[in-house]
């Protein structure tokens, strides 16, 4: 029994290219806002932000229906995060320009930090929240949200090779 299977989460062949959106079960997006998360604490972060945000408006653009659920919880998403980045960018201004010979970190430049850090918590369950609870831009390679067991590597446009529906794992009972 094989342990790892890397080929199809890495493969874009059978994937459909979308433009600044990313490929079918491969969006731009979500990876580009690991690198603003992780950089906030220098300067990069807000630049890639801006990739991030034109991503996400994209995919705001042609994949969410205006009065649905996804919609709304999109746009908490993207205020969330906008916020973040026009606070991280007062936090370096701060930083840079009115507190640069301190030699300690005063209450002015601490409050932004701690801001940033709690909104870009919020702003993250959010967009997990459209990933994980709704299933928005996610796209299966077998044609089913459920997981089902294969032994082989199911890739994006192909049918499982027995020819069999995908099914969801059984349910494991849990022992009191």
């Amino acid at each position: 029994m094989r342990r790892f299977s890397f080929r199809p989460a890495l493969t874009l062949r059978g994937r459909q290219f979308k433009g600044p959106r990313g490929w079918a079960g491969k969006p731009f997006h979500p990876p580009l806002t690991d690198v603003p998360i992780g950089a906030y604490l220098l300067t990069g972060g807000p630049a890639v932000s801006v990739l991030a945000a034109f991503t996400g408006l994209w995919d705001w653009l042609r994949s969410t229906e205006a009065d649905t659920q996804a919609r709304r919880t999109a746009n908490a998403h993207a205020w969330t995060m906008l916020s973040v980045t026009t606070l991280v960018l007062v936090d370096i201004a701060l930083r840079v320009f009115a507190f640069t010979d301190d030699q300690h970190t005063p209450v002015v430049v601490r409050v932004p930090s701690v801001l940033i850090a709690l909104l870009t918590t919020v702003g993250a369950a959010i967009g997990g929240t459209l990933t994980f609870d709704y299933g928005f831009n996610v796209e299966t390679a077998g044609g089913s949200p459920a997981w089902h067991r294969s032994e082989d590597d199911l890739l994006p446009g192909e049918e499982r090779p027995d020819g069999a529906e995908p099914q969801p794992p059984p349910r494991k009972r849990l022992v009191r």
